[in-house]
């Protein structure tokens, strides 16, 4: 996401009306107008942060981005990225694969060239004048490694030409880069030429993949056999492409880029002008059709809008306002957006939300559309607040539903510009629990590990190099006054990697700039946004409490509430209806629920709406249910010098001993047992007296292991895994069973840890002998003493030293980037399983839902939204079930005549839920 700026004109006012036929340079400055204008206004704000108070985030912003970027430099340079928990450098090929996420990997130094203009916006010139010679002498872009064209080109080539950008602008000013010659353009141009045959398709959209060496489909490429894309992957290519053909002359790049993007918007669905999440590339059929603004999309419509302010292409623009429109009128339900079926948009197409779409209210700023933005913006803020991050996925009602968090910074992104369009100290604050969130539970001594579990704290051995690029961007331009940056911010707009690039590219080699005569655009209202830049008057009225006020309703919308179900709820009671069926209300004994299943589908689309979620809820209940044993996952948080609480480990719980999540942590050094299995009495009790033993999996039942060290007199137990090299990433949550005996003689806690986690313990006490750590059900806030200790000060030796020790931790320690095990609802007592409605109307086994839905991962930790489950119980009680007089009804209507309507959107719904994020 980014923000257009323009230099000069600032006597015009915001709300000006732009002549269509206006030369592209006066389109792109008046778009670009928008942001500056708006940010003199709402500038009356209670208790606004001081001066003071702003230099000092903005410095410790400074500072956290010196811990990542030293750290990499540092441990693992010239490698793609920072292993932070293990300090040391990630290289394809010699770590154990993750799937598609090391497709953004291409051994090309990525965090390096990743953070080139990040280094120029915090005022580090010499650091960057050091990086891009590395970047000269060091990088290779001719390896023979299968990447991904669209993270090499947001990453990669964005990178380089965004440091080409502002390189020539320190050059212009005399002091800095006095000896560059467009050394990085030329890098750029020549991975623009490797990416290109990556567009060898009928339809011009491009593989989705490529060989830096061999292209496509040669047999050494080892790829070019893919069929689909996703359409941020296919139309996130016309900023960097573009720039690059502006910057070089050579125009083909622009064109490809054009190409793929028109084709895209032909291939729209054209009765409500959305678009799916996955094409195929040589049919245009639409593979996945659902649709939202989130992952697999999001982007595309952020390079509509870009496009246009930066090329001056009207087409652009008319193409954005369109799918806008339609995002409006069907995705957005405030403060939700959610994703929809192209062809039915009426209907919802999944119940959770994606933490990607956290970028959507930046681009509403830039879009001019305030008001949904704060509210999409606080709603994400809520769940920050409940979860210290934002979860990879979380659902309607506020529930984790991917526990990951890789650091992202959308939600930063979004902070800032709705702090640069409003004015209101408000988001300043919320920048700065950012801050502290980062500090508190993803510092560690090598740099900044990403969130494996947001409900836990545990990490993951991973930093991504975006981290670099966008988070301390983001927010150490939130808090920087204009003389705190050496250039004018507002001369460059944002890529969706927040690379930069120069606004004046409107007018520079625009031969290829042409407008798109052959689509037909349907009709819409425009008249709100066609051609103008946002009216200041109706966006931010004169009343300074104006966001305030939008805000306010949505404080305790997480905690409190489920939006969407009370917005039913409030209908329903206004009009009289029966409020809509839960599945987990549901009773097959119940004859008005099955007259209410009955309806479903068959009277209206909001009956229609009903069932599908019906049967979106009963498929994920089925999934739950059939784990409803599974507990949740433990913490384990070395807490001792020098991890101080930095380094949390996924822990298995045990179905026996103490509950952790019912009392409070057990906190101890740790001592290893003799023997080391537990499977006897102990010949060390006076080693694990008052401590938690470790021991080792095997040869024992596990109740066994913990009687005999809980008669050693251990306050608590981790049993690790014998089996090397497993991970909890790699392998499902384990959860340690009893011995098929009672077992409340087991007062203390157990948890388990896999080989790779149990080998961090180890390592640490043979490096340090007394470790101490912390068992908990989910990680605990850092001891105050000891992080001030720890806290980074001027004293680099203290830092340095830190960072020595951390190096004992293991070196073959590799997590890898997989879904978290979930945990499952709380059970009802009185809910019903699928089969139980399969028997009471009448399924045939031909007629069950498909066991494909058992592989659904739906989770929650958190409870349900009990003021919302009351309300509904309180409208669903119904008479006894001996009352003779309910029934179906006198003409009984098949149970597959019901569901007739729904069972395409059904499957759809079941192959989204498969697909990783």
């Amino acid at each position: 996401m980014s923000e257009a700026g323009g230099g000069g004109g600032g006597g015009r006012g915001c709300g000006c009306r732009v002549p269509q036929r206006a030369p592209w340079s006066l389109v792109a400055a008046a778009a670009s107008l928008c942001l500056v204008l708006a940010t003199s206004v709402c500038t009356a704000r209670a208790a606004p942060m001081s001066r003071e108070e702003k230099q000092k985030l903005g410095n410790q912003v400074l500072e956290m981005f010196d811990h990542a970027y030293g750290n990499y430099m540092e441990h693992a340079y010239p490698a793609d990225e920072l292993m932070p928990l293990t300090c040391r450098g990630r290289v394809r090929g010699q770590e154990p694969s993750r799937g598609d996420v090391d497709d953004a990997l291409g051994k090309f130094s990525l965090t390096l060239i990743d953070s080139l203009d990040t280094l120029v916006v915090l005022n580090k010139t010499k650091e960057f004048e050091d990086a891009v010679r590395k970047v000269l002498r060091d990088v290779n872009l001719d390896n023979d490694v299968v990447v991904s064209v669209f993270e090499t080109n947001i990453r990669v080539l964005g990178g380089l030409l965004g440091g080409h950008s502002l390189a020539i602008m320190l050059k212009e000013k005399g002091e800095y880069m006095q000896w560059y010659s467009d050394e990085l353009l030329q890098m750029a141009k020549q991975l623009g030429y490797k990416l290109l045959p990556a567009f060898n398709t009928t339809s011009g959209l491009p593989y989705p993949r490529i060989n830096l060496k061999f292209g496509i489909r040669k047999p050494e490429a080892r790829t070019g056999t893919e069929t689909d894309t996703c359409t941020a992957c296919a139309g996130t290519l016309i900023l960097e492409f573009a720039a690059l053909s502006r910057f070089t002359g050579a125009t083909v790049f622009e064109e490809y880029a054009r190409k793929a993007l028109d084709f895209l918007w032909e291939k729209r669905q054209r009765s409500s002008n959305l678009v799916g999440v996955t094409i195929n590339i040589h049919t245009g059929d639409w593979v996945r059709k659902d649709s939202g603004v989130g992952a697999g999309i999001d982007s595309y419509y952020e390079y509509l809008l870009k496009a246009y302010v930066l090329l001056g292409d009207d087409s652009f623009l008319e193409r954005f306002n369109t799918h806008y429109d339609a995002i409006m009128r069907y995705i957005s339900q405030p403060p939700l957006l959610l994703d929809v079926h192209i062809h039915k948009p009426m209907l919802n197409a999944r119940t959770w939300m994606d933490s990607l779409l956290a970028f959507f209210p930046g681009l509403q700023v830039l879009k001019g559309d305030i008001r949904p933005a704060i509210e999409t913006h606080e709603m994400l803020y809520q769940v920050i607040k409940k979860h210290n991050f934002l979860p990879e996925a979380f659902t309607t009602d506020f529930r984790v539903h991917w526990a990951q968090h890789p650091l992202r910074p959308e939600f930063a992104e979004s902070t800032y510009f709705l702090y640069k369009a409003t004015g209101d100290p408000y988001y300043l604050e919320v920048g700065k629990t950012l801050i502290e969130n980062l500090n508190k539970y993803a510092r560690v001594p090598c740099g900044f590990a990403a969130m494996k579990d947001v409900r836990t704290g545990s990490h993951e051995d991973r930093m991504d190099s975006f981290f670099l690029a966008e988070m301390f961007k983001y927010l150490y331009l939130l808090f920087a006054d204009k003389e705190d940056i050496i250039f004018d911010i507002e001369d460059y707009i944002f890529t969706t990697e927040a690379h930069l690039l120069p606004l004046w590219l409107s007018t520079t080699n625009r031969s290829i700039s042409k407008k798109n005569t052959t689509s037909e655009y349907t009709e819409l209202d425009d008249s709100n946004f066609d051609w103008t830049c946002p009216n200041t008057q109706i966006l931010f009225p004169n009343d300074p409490l104006y966001a305030q006020s939008i805000r306010e309703p949505l404080k305790n919308v997480v905690d409190k509430s489920c939006p969407r179900g009370i917005i039913r709820v409030e209908e329903s009671f206004r009009s009289g209806a029966k409020p809509p069926l839960r599945a987990r209300d549901f009773m097959a004994t119940n004859p008005e629920h099955l007259e209410i299943l009955k309806k479903m589908g068959a009277a209206s689309s909001i009956d229609a709406e009903d069932g599908l979620r019906f049967m979106q809820e009963m498929i994920e209940l089925s999934s739950q249910q059939q784990k409803e044993q599974q507990l949740p996952p433990r913490a384990v948080q070395i807490i001792s010098h020098p991890f101080f609480g930095r380094v949390v480990l996924t822990a298995g719980p045990a179905q026996f001993g103490l509950d952790l999540s019912k009392h409070k942590e057990t906190r101890g050094f740790v001592a290893s047992s003799k023997p080391y299995n537990g499977c006897s009495e102990l010949t060390n009790p006076e080693a694990v007296m008052g401590k938690i033993a470790l021991i080792q999996r095997g040869q024992c039942m596990f109740a066994e292991k913990a009687r005999n060290i809980q008669n050693a007199g251990a306050i608590g137990g981790i049993v690790i895994d014998d089996n090397e090299g497993s991970s909890s990433d790699t392998a499902p949550l384990f959860q340690m069973a009893g011995d098929g005996k009672d077992t409340d003689d087991i007062k203390i806690p157990m948890l388990f840890l896999f080989s790779k986690e149990g080998s961090i313990i180890l390592d640490a006490i043979r490096e340090h002998e007394e470790v101490e750590v912390l068992l908990s059900d989910k990680a605990r806030d850092r001891d105050p003493e000891m992080e001030n200790e720890d806290q980074p000060s001027s004293e680099k030796d203290s830092q340095n030293q830190s960072t020595e020790q951390i190096l004992s931790l293991p070196q073959t320690v590799d997590l890898v980037d997989q879904e978290t095990p979930e945990n499952p609802l709380d059970s009802h007592s009185e809910s019903s399983s699928p089969a139980d409605i399969e028997e009471a109307a009448g399924f045939a086994p031909s007629e069950q839902i498909s066991s494909s839905t058992e592989s659904l991962e739906t989770t929650s930790l958190d409870g349900e939204c009990t003021d919302l489950d009351n309300q509904l119980q309180e409208q669903s009680e119904t008479e006894e079930d001996s009352n003779p007089n309910v029934s179906w009804g006198k003409k009984v209507q098949p149970i597959d005549s019901i569901l007739a309507d729904w069972n395409e959107d059904i499957e759809a719904f079941e192959m989204m839920e498969k697909d990783e994020l």
